[in-house]
């Protein structure tokens, strides 16, 4: 039987209420603001930081949910996508008491903000062709009741697959906890958002962020999509001022931007093609995985020493040769075309 999503919040904060700043509680923009305690001469520097930005950045909302096509209400901004995961993860799931899923080798940061919370962290390992072990997904929330949420990254880091549908769906239809769905990387991949069943699934949550197709991952900005009442206690819980209004200002410029964004896509995606088809050529490399990502995961004898020979020659990829299955593996991210053609051939005289 499904839960509600008010049965998997945490009881005390079904209790509480969010923090009742001064810019909640007067919403106008015209008037003599005495009521925050900032410093209404000015800013030390020589433009105006003296005054907080609107907590709940309703102005970006907007755009983001015509862009989007859902509810304003349905989307919570972070700072960064790590926010959004952290406060998911505060909401829903309490210490010592609960757990997620993760489905390894995956984005680091699910599992990095469960433990500073001191939440159990269930795995299991994707299938060798990297796609979800559904059978064992199925059978861990049929036994395990202390289970919140189930994270999957789609297109997937550090693999670079997306995620069958059909196996999503599965374990949506199954799972009366939180199914959050990660597409930081979907805008380079064929694939629709997940944003668009959001009314079919309640339990279904969705991130994106502004960090890879935008450009802008120094503005810190990610978005949580889900159901009005999930981002309702996401709202209870976060920090006031969580987005500061600089990146508030970004990032409504960047959303008026969208067509410069689409470029840039279709510029990395042929450098994600010209690395495909040039790393298969390149006689140690033994295996080229396929990318719906802005990056490509491939395979060596030594990625250790591959490691350190592409650092010897100023190219800094990613080493994954640690991580569950990725034995041998490094990840490297689509560059510029002098950057790609440049890592080629420094690669091609590797001995």
């Amino acid at each position: 039987m499904k839960k509600r999503i008010a049965d998997l919040i945490r009881p005390h904060i079904l209790k509480m209420k969010p923090y009742s700043s001064a810019r909640s509680e007067y919403t106008g923009h015209d008037g003599i603001f005495l009521d925050a305690n900032e410093n209404s001469i000015g800013s030390v520097c020589g433009t105006l930081h003296n005054r907080y930005p609107d907590p709940l950045q309703e102005k970006v909302k907007i755009k983001l949910a015509t862009l989007e096509k859902i509810n304003a209400n349905q989307i919570f901004i972070g700072n960064g996508s790590d926010e959004c995961i952290d406060v998911l993860i505060r909401a829903f799931c309490e210490p010592k008491e609960d757990s997620i899923l993760i489905c390894p080798p995956v984005f680091s940061m699910y599992e990095h903000a469960a433990h500073a919370q001191n939440i159990d962290i269930k795995e299991i390992l994707l299938l060798d062709n990297f796609q979800l072990n559904v059978a064992e997904i199925l059978k861990e929330i049929e036994v395990n009741t202390s289970l919140k949420i189930i994270f999957i990254c789609t297109p997937n880091n550090p693999t670079g697959n997306t995620i069958q549908a059909k196996d999503i769906e599965k374990i949506l239809a199954q799972f009366s906890g939180i199914v959050l769905i990660d597409e930081a990387y979907q805008d380079f991949s064929e694939e629709e958002s997940w944003t668009q069943l959001l009314n079919k699934f309640p339990n279904l949550a969705v991130i994106k962020t502004f960090s890879k197709a935008f450009g802008m991952a120094d503005a810190r900005v990610g978005m949580l999509f889900a159901s009005e009442e999930i981002i309702h206690y996401m709202n209870v819980i976060k920090l006031p001022y969580n987005v500061n209004q600089y990146s508030q200002l970004l990032t409504l410029e960047a959303l008026e931007n969208i067509d410069k964004k689409q470029a840039f896509i279709r510029t990395l995606n042929e450098g994600r093609s010209y690395f495909l088809s040039a790393l298969q050529e390149i006689d140690f490399v033994e295996k080229v995985y396929p990318s719906d990502a802005n990056f490509i995961l491939f395979k060596v004898a030594d990625a250790n020493a591959l490691y350190q020979y592409l650092i010897a020659h100023k190219i800094i990829v990613r080493n994954r040769n640690t991580a569950p299955l990725l034995q041998g593996c490094l990840r490297v991210s689509i560059g510029t075309k002098t950057e790609n053609e440049r890592f080629i051939e420094v690669l091609k005289n590797y001995v």
